[in-house]
């Protein structure tokens, strides 16, 4: 889906960053800038800016940056689409797409989720209020789920019917197919999908229906236990979380997420006071998974036997809490027991599984080391050391690696370095150096960045790459000259750390000179080049050194002067070509 450029840059300039923000951040204007509290992270002072003119906003705490766009996707959890549609909405702008085609795709997604919203409620009402559907309510009450948990996650019955859902929903037959709710018999006949099953609908994050879920009864002679809605055009299993509508908000709060196998699971989490709890829906955890949990928190609670499918799944966990920065722990749920069970029998042992889980790895340790607590001999407790060590030596991390050596160690009684020295030379990938801090100084070559961004004609015929000595703010300076001083389309040039650079810049309010500001830089960079010549033999050059001194002296002596600040603009962008 793609929306045209147009489009986007008339909502971009007419619709105030700062009227957006307002509502999530009491902001405060200070100089230029206006302030608050950052939405996106618990802090006391304000760190979290906005420049109005250039409709930017950027927090010095948390480091999160971007434009209105971006604004509405971090704090409502949507697309750029998404985010796109709300805010022509909010300004009245009619959304051209790019083509026919996808145009009659929105349309059609649309009519998809409206049939399956009619659906949901139809079952829902069924289960409530329907004479055919007493078993299931009465099964429902033995599992624990009051009347105020049934109607929180609309729950449903499908009667045990051919078409009672077909008669009543009275769309056409394609409809019905490409949502999941029928499908065509061998007769030709529209027949429903679902027949005597308690139903669990499964929504967006936003809170559109999307698909099914349904359990049969016990007693049933129904051989599926579980029926799911298919793939749709509204629906990818692996890119959905059921829950994700309702727990969103809690796992923003809490910077955690808890994913579990089932439906009953999370609704059992909910029950026990742990309002943060998803599930897959009927899959493995996959990548889009996490591409999409990423939004909203960096920890992972499994409750689920994450260890069963093996080294290939520590791999990819290993994997993705490097790619997406992600921490993946797992609740240490008590033996034969399911969090749907828990949360009737003990709910406080749920909660204590979610507040003491382990690191991924850690919990793989200790299964394995609890398991041999009887490891009492020499040779037991070596076998247990090589055990350990294998799992251990699956992890990228070679510090990681070395911590836990230690743990074994300390555990099996064997050399703590003969353990480290395995942990170095042993696993996959091996990190041999931390992320640089993104954090840079606020000097001059700063404060030049923010004069570009701010006023491009006041200061931009003055700056050559040769005056930015710091690579990163060479980078930032790079994409702003090859942008012509486009804030947007620089962002998309720059790498990611020259990117948080450029919007720490947007919305710096500094209130310096533009001139007095690149000659602060030039006397540093002819300075600096002039240390480097001094070896020089050829005449010609060292006359013309011996000149940058002289008009480096007299820009010393003169502030007005643009004379010498050109001159010596030129010198410095020759020799440093000279040297590249």
């Amino acid at each position: 889906m793609a929306i045209a450029d147009d489009d986007i840059e008339r909502i971009r300039t007419g619709v105030s960053i700062v009227d957006v923000i307002t509502p999530h951040v009491a902001l405060k204007r200070v100089g230029r800038n206006w302030t608050g509290l950052c939405p996106f992270h618990p802090e006391k002072s304000p760190s979290f800016n906005v420049r109005e003119e250039i409709g930017r906003f950027h927090c010095f705490g948390c480091g999160k940056s971007g434009d209105v766009f971006t604004f509405v996707q971090e704090i409502e959890h949507v697309d750029f689409v998404s985010a796109v549609e709300r805010l022509a909405a909010k300004a009245g702008i009619q959304i051209t797409y790019t083509n026919d085609g996808q145009s009659k795709e929105r349309q059609r997604r649309k009519r998809l989720v409206e049939a399956m919203e009619q659906a949901v409620e139809w079952y829902h009402d069924r289960l409530l209020t329907g004479p055919d559907a007493g078993a299931a309510r009465g099964y429902l009450r033995s599992r624990g789920f009051d009347s105020e948990t049934v109607r929180k996650f609309r729950l449903g019955w499908a009667p045990d019917d051919w078409d009672q859902l077909a008669k009543h929903l009275r769309v056409p037959d394609d409809v019905l197919r490409d949502t999941g709710l029928g499908f065509m018999n061998r007769r030709n006949r529209v027949q429903d999908s679902f027949r005597g099953r308690i139903l669990f609908p499964i929504f967006t994050p936003e809170g559109d229906p999307i698909a099914l879920g349904g359990r049969i009864l016990p007693g049933s002679t129904d051989p599926a236990k579980y029926k799911n809605s298919p793939e749709t055009p509204i629906y990818a299993k692996s890119r959905t979380f059921y829950g994700l509508n309702w727990a969103k908000g809690e796992i923003v709060n809490a910077n955690q997420a808890v994913i579990c196998e089932g439906y009953t699971d999370v609704i059992g989490f909910h029950r026990a006071g742990v309002p943060r709890a998803i599930a897959t829906c009927g899959t493995a955890l996959t990548e889009d998974h996490v591409r999409l949990l990423k939004r909203y928190a960096s920890r992972v609670v499994l409750s689920f036997d994450a260890d069963a499918a093996g080294q290939g799944a520590a791999e990819r966990f290993y994997e993705w809490e490097q790619k997406y920065e992600i921490e993946v722990y797992v609740a240490k749920l008590p033996p034969g027991t399911d969090p749907g069970e828990l949360a009737v029998s003990d709910p406080a042992a749920l909660r204590a599984a979610v507040d003491h889980a382990l690191p991924f790895l850690g919990f793989r340790l200790e299964r394995l080391l609890e398991a041999n607590r009887g490891a009492t001999s020499p040779e037991q407790r070596s076998r247990l050391a090589t055990k350990a060590m294998e799992i251990v030596s699956e992890h990228p991390d070679v510090n990681v690696r070395k911590l836990y050596a230690g743990q074994i160690a300390t555990r099996t009684g064997l050399p703590v370095a003969d353990l480290v020295a395995v942990a170095e030379r042993r696993g996959g990938r091996i990190i041999t150096a931390p992320r640089p801090d993104r954090r840079v100084r606020d000097g001059a070559e700063f404060v030049a960045l923010a004069n570009l961004i701010q006023d491009w004609d006041g200061i931009a015929a003055w700056l050559i790459e040769a005056l930015f000595r710091d690579e990163l703010h060479l980078r930032a300076f790079r994409a702003l000259a090859e942008s012509g001083g486009n804030l947007t389309a620089a962002l998309e040039l720059a790498d990611p750390e020259a990117r948080t650079v450029l919007e720490r810049a947007a919305v710096a309010d500094v209130d310096f000179d533009p001139m007095m500001t690149v000659q602060v830089l030039l006397r540093s960079g002819v300075r600096r080049m002039l240390a480097l010549r001094t070896h020089e033999t050829d005449p010609d050059q060292i006359r013309e050194d011996d000149e940058a001194r002289r008009l480096l002296h007299s820009l010393d002596e003169s502030l007005t002067d643009p004379a010498p600040t050109d001159a010596l603009l030129q010198w410095l962008d020759r020799r440093s070509e000279e040297r590249d």
